[in-house]
């Protein structure tokens, strides 16, 4: 049985919500994935979730929503981290922490039962949070997973390049995607790792690309040729949704093609300026 799996890069602030809530159905009818992940962590004005905007994305059609480095940065989310099993947090931080590691989400039309694992991972290249090992992280939550052959995507929420494949070399052929996120900015990547494990570096954003990674030109600019401070201020214009669709043999448990999505919103049509409270 084949598989197809859709993934969005980070969503940022409202433009990034908008573009989503405007592209997802172009997604179903164009790509016609099985289940549709994204990662939310900078949808709540660039840094954080909110549960309301947790609900609309569910809405809009999102099966399973990851989190970064900025998982806490809105502690009304709590809660929901720990009930909802469509959002996960990094597995790599300490075992306090709040939330889910893994999540688990039945395929549609499977006869068997067959459901798709997911897991986030952060780096620690360059990266302010601390967390454990990355490496020893995902083979901890790969031995805690309720089947004997998962099928399995992994996101890498890290800064380096060199980290995100060297954990997906790390695990190929052992999950059917390594998909990186975090630096806002798409990659050109996508490949069919040796052993079958799809991977790209980073899925880009969904959100303003008039912008610097998401944040108003001016500001990024003020704050780092004069060193001081000005808010960051999530843009606007030229909104886009950006991301993969991975292939996967449910036989095998690895892809089998990956590509690239990356579509333009239009400001000028709904939900922009309609999406209510």
């Amino acid at each position: 049985m084949g598989i197809r799996v859709a993934m969005l890069g980070d969503i940022v602030g409202e433009p990034g919500m908008l573009a989503v809530q405007q592209q997802l159905p172009v997604i179903r009818q164009r790509w016609r994935p099985d289940l549709v992940l994204a990662n939310a962590e900078n949808a709540a004005d660039g840094s954080g979730l909110t549960p309301a905007l947790s609900q609309r994305l569910r809405q809009a059609g999102v099966d399973g929503m990851t989190m970064g480095d900025h998982v806490y940065r809105r502690m009304q989310l709590a809660k929901l981290l720990e009930s909802d099993p469509r959002l996960v947090r990094p597995a790599n931080l300490p075992r306090a922490a709040k939330g889910r590691t893994w999540m688990q989400l039945p395929l549609p039309g499977s006869n068997d039962g067959q459901a798709l694992f997911v897991m986030t991972i952060l780096g620690r290249l360059f990266l302010s949070m601390p967390v454990d090992n990355p490496f020893e992280a995902v083979d901890r939550v790969l031995g805690q997973l309720p089947v004997l052959k998962p099928l399995v995507v992994v996101e890498i929420h890290a800064e380096a390049t060199s980290e995100k494949q060297a954990l997906a070399h790390y695990l190929d052929g052992r999950v059917a995607a390594v998909l990186g996120t975090h630096t806002h900015v798409a990659t050109a990547d996508a490949q069919i790792l040796p052993h079958g494990t799809a991977y790209i570096t980073d899925l880009g954003m969904c959100g303003p690309h008039d912008s610097i990674i998401g944040r108003r030109i001016d500001r990024v600019i003020t704050h780092m040729s004069t060193a001081m401070p000005a808010p960051f201020d999530v843009a606007a214009g030229n909104p886009r949704v950006n991301g993969v669709v991975v292939d996967i043999d449910a036989d095998r448990l690895t892809a089998i093609g990956i590509e690239r999505i990356e579509l333009q919103a239009d400001p000028n049509q709904p939900p922009f300026g309609h999406n209510g409270p």
